[in-house]
């Protein structure tokens, strides 16, 4: 694949709700284990940690590809985490018309230019241990597995960790 420029909007809630909906929409049509629409909401989303402009959009020449939330502290998997030391994503869609374009290695290097930016050292997610396929995405992109939790229904969640790298160039804009 040609290597594009992302462009991160914050502060598109409507928007990110959307595809969010659109791609768990399309999951569900597949029987993957996706969120459903109730927990889609803004309403459902907005939490101490993940206001309004959170909410992000990507763009490549002005086409909506992706939606997500970017946080900056994460009290329910990283409690003991200070603020600001990571970026904490959550509900990464990308839009099927780029799927298996590599949009999730785009959309970390994207996202490393505003770590940067911003002083912080990581990118972290959490994703249920099972998820085969996103595990293979995210482990692809150059995240790692940095913990599990097992959970007394059996029911596991990995966390991932992707370190910012300083030194690399090919991530400035």
């Amino acid at each position: 694949m040609q290597t594009k420029n992302i462009e991160i909007q914050f502060d598109r809630m409507d928007t990110a709700i959307s595809v969010m909906r659109e791609v768990a929409a399309w999951g569900r049509e597949q029987g993957i284990r996706i969120w459903l629409d109730e927990w889609l909401t803004k309403e459902a989303l907005i939490t101490p940690n993940a206001q309004p402009e959170n909410f992000c959009i990507g763009l490549i020449e002005g086409e909506v590809v992706c939606a997500f939330i970017l946080q900056w502290a994460d009290s329910d998997y990283w409690p003991t985490a200070p603020k600001y030391e990571a970026a904490y994503l959550h509900k990464l869609c990308v839009r099927r018309k780029f799927a298996g374009m590599g949009m999730t290695k785009l959309i970390t290097e994207a996202l490393c230019v505003e770590c940067r930016n911003r002083g912080i050292q990581y990118i972290r997610l959490d994703t249920a241990l099972d998820e085969k396929m996103v595990r293979k995405i995210y482990l692809n992109a150059g995240y790692k597995i940095v913990d599990i939790i097992d959970y007394p229904n059996g029911r596991s969640m990995a966390l991932y960790e992707f370190e910012v790298n300083w030194e690399e160039k090919h991530y400035e804009k």
